[in-house]
């Protein structure tokens, strides 16, 4: 898939974040979840509900909110949220299974699935259209062309979110890009 310039986009790579190419954050902490809070307090972002959040939803969430797309003039009804995970929610499912051996975590449980990033990003920015989750390696670009394409052309879709999330321990990397329906 091509990408121009003016679709905004966002990479994020270990404790580097890049907006359209460019450099926007750095920073030498290793620990995912310290990273994680340190560019939400950089942001200046006011969501008591984050510090709940699983690491993929707090990077996805994170992701959305510096990427931050113009939904000004769009019904949200009709935005997209199409986002793939290599890992999912793997480090949650370890951890709620060891809350299991005394009572099994409420709060861990809600996040043992990778679809609930799409929520947490959802219920931020309002967003109700179409929502999918999938597992893939990498980012897959030639399936998200496919996939977004159908969505801006065939459905009721003005607006898609998509891209690829991975948070584990020791891994952060994001490719999250913004479409447009077409103008005529």
């Amino acid at each position: 898939m091509e990408h121009s310039s003016a679709t905004p986009s966002l990479k994020w790579r270990q404790n580097e974040i890049f907006f359209n190419d460019n450099l926007i954050y750095k920073s030498n902490i290793e620990d995912v979840y310290k990273l994680t809070e340190n560019v939400y307090e950089e942001m200046q972002c006011v969501y008591p509900k984050f510090f709940k959040m699983d690491i993929l939803s707090r990077v996805a969430f994170l992701a959305t909110e510096l990427l931050n797309p113009d939904v000004t003039d769009l019904d949200k009804n009709k935005i997209a949220v199409v986002l793939s995970t290599k890992s999912g929610c793997l480090e949650v499912d370890k951890k709620f299974e060891e809350s299991r051996q005394n009572i099994a975590s409420p709060a861990l449980f809600v996040y043992t699935l990778p679809n609930i990033m799409l929520g947490e990003v959802c219920i931020r920015r309002g967003f109700k259209g179409e929502q999918m989750c999938s597992f893939e390696e990498h980012f897959n670009a030639e399936w998200f062309d496919f996939y977004v394409s159908d969505l801006l052309e065939n459905r009721e879709t003005d607006a898609c979110l998509y891209g690829h999330v991975e948070a584990i321990e020791k891994e952060v990397s994001v490719d999250l890009f913004w479409r447009r329906k077409a103008r005529n």
